[in-house]
């Protein structure tokens, strides 16, 4: 299922550098980390749910790269990213 507006709405104002930025890298991330969360509460629903499964492996490597890139460009933001969303290394 995808986010609701208002839902995708709240993150992308509580992580945009400016009032237009809609997909920096803190914005991806965490929609992302969003849809990572939806996906695993519906997986320990759903166990058998293999295509669900693999498409959670690919946003947590999509995430896991900009992770990387952030880190790269800017460590102080990666930080505060990663403390706000509660993402782990």
């Amino acid at each position: 299922m995808a986010l609701d507006s208002a839902k995708k709405t709240e993150i992308i104002s509580k992580f945009a550098r400016n009032d237009k930025d809609t997909g920096s890298t803190e914005v991806q991330v965490a929609l992302l980390t969003d849809r990572i969360k939806y996906l695993t509460e519906h997986l320990k629903v759903n166990k058998k749910d293999h295509s669900s499964r693999l498409g959670l492996l690919k946003l947590v490597g999509q995430r896991r790269r900009l992770m990387r890139y952030l880190r790269k460009k800017d460590f102080a933001k990666y930080n505060e990213v990663k403390e706000a969303l509660g993402i782990r290394n």
